[in-house]
């Protein structure tokens, strides 16, 4: 049955789709009801929710449209599945449209009114401005969303004037970004429409399943190939801003230390003193092509940290350069510890950034190549022969790569067995790994993950963990258990999930990730990072177990591991001063609503700033040091700590590779060192139900 859609009448400047737009979205929706893992049909429940997403994806902060909007699109709600099959894309585009001139007017009444608009705020009004959106219906009508926008325009100036920007700027600056979304708005075209609404219909199967088009299309590649030259962070838009949502290993941001995933951007400068540019409310793409640049060039990022409630800002400068194997190689350390017996222990480290494979030397034949196996093999050995007691694999950050390189990897320490299941779309499970080595590590194993930690070096570690082939210690990993390809379409490219991974045992990594035999502390908020954190994320699972052997019975042991690693958390200064700094950013994270009178705002930043000195002389105090009187003496303290370090880390008499007690206990990792502690106490306590080291 074909259902007559009611269209608005469009202006003279609304855009259009194509016929080849039209003839995609058919293509698509053909593609993605055959080939998707979850073999579902585009019908009216997915419908709804396209509608719902689409909407959200305009107007995120529900800024635009009223309740009246809503009713009128609302004829479409199930509607959108028929028209897609027809290669209708009227209502995408009379809702796009819809949204283009009430952005546009509100830019260019705000530009019009700005300086009377900014002198007549009051700071001392008790007021808030929701910043959940998630719990903020659509406006009742038009008076409601002139009030949000009075809210958030408020909320801008008041950040302003927090951040020491001079009055007299604030309206220069409002203006400058303004101006620069309005001139923006006018460059919007048919195929970035298209895209958002394809996109959001390739969601509603799972956050990994994207359309992108031409344009997207080729950054994507250039992402995947690793060979731009620019900072090596992915973004994402998150409402007006433009999100951290990754760094890349071993890239620019990841060595330069300051950039951390959930970081707001607002603004980019070129070299070391250029002008800053406001880049709130900017396409994404805009803002990758004005970080992105010639190698060797400074771009300095101005961000607020975490998700913008905060009014700290700071400026954090990059030098742009490529992603280079060789520095996302694996690397070696030794940390050495003394025990409450005052005995010395000595634990190989192995940092692994990424799964990588060097495919083109691999396909010459070069007996040479790089790959993370090889260099890992290489690493084991020397660390044995440097008489280490143990090793310490971390795989925290490492957001995966190479699924051939976590089979090889694993096989590095089991003799033989799978390592990886995975199941299509048509039910069909094989299994991957299946190997027997003459030579592989046998001695005492542990395994660090976080957040942060998805994809290949979840099937690394859960193997490890599922075998008995060692402690897996950390944090739940991201849960990122799902297979993508890529489908050229007639415009574009689709990417979809046609696979899913389980472990040995049966259990799927998809959203629940590897669970730690023993858990730390986190930093990352697991509602915003992870695949329980995304859309329409893939349920776990489980399906029949492989056939494998354990190696150690850890669980026998573990109650005792966690009691001797609680203990020494309970009295380790800079241990306490992690869990102190988790309970601060979540109770941050509780947030909803921020003052706009700025006495109440002063007194939030300054209760978060208050609860911040207190951990850190908590920690100095308990180690013997002088107590701060601010956070500024804390930053000079840190920057003094650093220098020493870098002078330390040169001179001849401490090896670079080896880290111990005799160095500044602030510049160690203190995850790392428990990791070491702990798996002393597991070579120490010994599993009951041992195989000899050797699967059978």
């Amino acid at each position: 049955m074909v259902f007559a859609l009611a269209l608005v009448p469009l202006s003279a400047n609304a855009l259009a789709p194509t016929s080849t737009q039209g003839d995609t979205l058919k293509e698509l929706i053909d593609v993605i009801e055959e080939r998707h893992y979850a073999s579902r049909r585009y019908d009216d429940a997915l419908s709804a929710q396209h509608f719902v997403s689409y909407l959200d994806a305009l107007d995120p902060q529900r800024m635009f449209f009223d309740a009246a909007d809503i009713t009128e699109f609302s004829s479409w709600k199930l509607e959108l599945d028929n028209a897609g099959r027809r290669g209708n894309l009227d209502p995408a585009f009379t809702m796009f449209n819809r949204y283009h001139e009430k952005l546009k007017s509100r830019l260019e009444n705000t530009l019009a009114t700005l300086p009377k608009t900014l002198e007549g705020f009051d700071y001392e009004l008790d007021e808030y401005l929701v910043i959940d959106h998630s719990v903020m219906p659509w406006a009742p009508n038009a008076e409601e969303l002139d009030e949000r926008w009075r809210k958030r325009l408020k909320n801008q100036a008041l950040s302003l004037r927090l951040a020491d920007k001079p009055a007299e700027e604030i309206p220069d600056t409002l203006d400058r970004r303004y101006q620069n979304q309005l001139n923006r708005l006018d460059q919007y075209n048919a195929q970035d429409v298209f895209q958002i609404y394809a996109n959001t219909l390739a969601e509603q199967y799972d956050p990994h399943t994207n359309y992108f088009s031409p344009r997207r299309a080729e950054n994507f590649d250039i992402n995947m190939s690793l060979s731009f030259e620019g900072i090596g962070a992915m973004l994402q838009i998150d409402d007006e801003y433009a999100k951290v949502s990754r760094l890349i290993p071993a890239g620019p941001a990841d060595k330069q230390g300051e950039l951390r995933p959930s970081d707001l951007i607002i603004g980019v400068g070129q070299g070391e003193s250029g002008p800053i540019e406001d880049v709130v409310g900017w396409r994404l793409d805009e803002v990758v092509d004005l970080i992105r640049g010639p190698r060797d060039t400074v771009v300095r990022l101005e961000i607020i940290p975490g998700k913008g409630k905060t009014d700290q800002r700071r400026v954090v400068p990059i030098r742009r350069n490529e992603v280079k194997l060789e520095e996302q190689a694996a690397q070696k350390e030794i940390i050495e510890f003394t025990d409450e017996a005052d005995q010395k222990h000595r634990i190989g480290v192995i940092d692994i950034p990424a799964f990588y494979i060097d495919f083109d030397a691999y396909r010459r034949g070069d007996k040479n190549y790089r790959s993370t196996t090889r260099d890992v093999q290489r690493l084991i050995a020397e660390l044995i022969a440097e008489d280490v007691e143990g090793l310490v694999i971390d795989l925290r950050d490492n957001g995966g790569g190479s699924l051939q390189e976590a089979n090889q990897l694993t096989g590095l320490f089991i003799e033989y067995g799978p390592t990886v299941q995975i199941r299509s779309a048509e039910s069909r499970v094989w299994r991957d790994g299946k190997r027997r080595r003459s030579n592989y590590y046998e001695g005492p194993l542990a395994v660090m993950i976080n957040r942060l930690s998805a994809s290949a070096s979840e099937i690394f570690a859960g193997a490890i963990q599922d075998y008995g082939r060692g402690i897996v210690v950390g944090e739940q990993s991201f849960g990122k258990g799902t297979v993508q390809s890529l489908v050229p379409l007639q415009e574009g490219q689709l990417k979809i999930t046609e696979s899913k991974f389980y472990r040995i045992s049966g259990d799927s990594t998809q959203h629940r990730g590897v669970i730690p035999d023993i858990t730390y502390p986190s930093l990352f908020d697991p509602e915003e990072i992870g695949e329980s954190a995304l859309d329409n994320a893939l349920a776990w699972d489980q399906i029949a177990p492989a056939r494998f052997n354990r190696y150690h019975d850890y669980g026998a042991i573990m109650p005792m591991l966690t009691t001797l690693h609680e203990k020494r958390a309970a009295n380790d200064p800079d241990y306490l001063y992690l869990q102190d700094r988790v309970a601060i950013a979540q109770e941050a994270r509780t947030i909803t609503a921020l003052p706009l009178q700025e006495a109440g705002r002063l007194a939030m930043r300054d209760d978060q700033e208050s609860k911040a000195l207190v951990i850190e002389n908590k920690r100095r105090v308990a180690k013997g040091l002088e107590p701060l009187e601010s956070l500024s003496d804390a930053e000079q303290d840190e920057q003094v700590s650093d220098s020493e370090s870098e002078a330390a880390a040169s001179s001849p008499e401490m090896p670079d590779e080896t880290i111990g007690d005799s160095g500044d206990e602030d510049a160690e990792d203190v995850l790392l060192m428990e990791t070491g502690r702990i798996l002393v106490d597991a070579i120490t306590l010994r599993p009951n139900t041992s195989v000899a080291g050797r699967a059978q």
